[in-house]
């Protein structure tokens, strides 16, 4: 088994690799099929030059700072995209913190900075259509020129298709939205879960008899409301879930914001404050509105069943 890659916060902390660096660039929301196949030709560069595979993302999302207008719904955290990405298995994963000074520097300024981090590159893949730098003043044209003073190659690749059509971030939060799961899962290449931080709710469902951990989702592009089975990940291990994403219309106000809310069936620890992923398997219902408390409290014990008899944990 593959080494996790390390995480770095600046190109300094890799130490220069002798081999010099081949790039994986680009924001890679979701980590779909267009980003593995990013990620997997920098893999590939590394291996024929005895290089260092380096994938580099940003955080938060460029358009939070230079257009927070514009800027969209993300697939993921961040968390969970830095463990989507290590499952791809390059050696370290550069987290870009991007901030306003950040989105003053030019494209070419940027590339510079990071031949000089981490010593020599030796390539860089992105997708064709790639912008990045003050004023999008980045591209894969840039990058050639850049990489001819530089030394190193670029490999700028065409989208993945899919269903006669190009797979991207953007195709696939559609997708969700309108709850289009086979659509989804061809995009991404695997099921499609949400995960974020345990935060403190009301606790209405301890009193129910069904405990539930509330899902910081604050920004995330997320599927139609309604009841699912779920999976899980604890630790390393998956159990059996109830989740609830809506705005609970029997307990709370009108044009409440909707949110995620996760029974792990037969689990008691703590998990406040850490960060929880969940897999849809299946939508058992819609949201509905129930006469009283303890109809929702019986109801909520049929779904729970209704997981149970869902498709087997793997």
């Amino acid at each position: 088994m593959s080494p996790d890659p390390r995480l770095l916060r600046q190109p300094a902390e890799l130490g220069r690799p002798p081999g010099g660096v081949c790039l994986a660039l680009g924001m890679f929301d979701g980590v779909h099929l267009g980003h593995q196949q990013v990620v997997s030709r920098a893999r590939s560069d590394a291996r024929q030059l005895a290089a260092t595979s380096v994938v580099v993302t940003f955080d938060p999302h460029p358009l939070r700072i230079v257009r927070p207008d514009r800027a969209p719904r993300l697939l993921q955290s961040l968390p969970q995209r830095i463990r989507a990405l290590a499952t791809l298995a390059p050696d370290a994963i550069l987290v870009v913190p991007f901030d306003a000074a950040l989105s003053r520097v030019t494209g070419s300024d940027f590339i510079r900075s990071l031949a000089d981090g981490f010593g020599r590159l030796q390539s860089i893949t992105v997708g064709e259509a790639f912008h990045f730098g003050h004023l999008r003043s980045g591209d894969v044209a840039l990058l050639r020129t850049l990489g001819a003073e530089l030394g190193f190659s670029v490999n700028a690749l065409p989208p993945v298709q899919s269903e006669g059509a190009p797979v991207s971030s953007t195709r696939v939060r559609t997708a969700l939205r309108e709850g289009r799961w086979d659509e989804v899962t061809r995009l991404l290449g695997r099921p499609y879960s949400a995960a974020g931080t345990v935060i403190h709710g009301d606790h209405l469902g301890r009193t129910l008899g069904f405990p539930t951990a509330n899902l910081d989702t604050d920004g995330r592009e997320l599927p139609p409301t309604g009841v699912y089975a779920a999976r899980a990940t604890i630790d390393g291990r998956q159990w059996v879930a109830v989740l609830n994403l809506g705005t609970r219309p029997t307990v709370t106000q009108p044009g409440s914001e909707p949110r995620i809310e996760v029974h792990v069936l037969d689990y008691s620890g703590d998990l406040y404050g850490c960060e929880l992923e969940v897999e849809f398997v299946r939508r058992l219902r819609s949201e509905q509105t129930f006469a009283s408390v303890e109809v929702l409290r019986d109801q909520i014990a049929r779904d729970v069943e209704a997981a149970r008899q869902a498709p087997t944990i793997r």
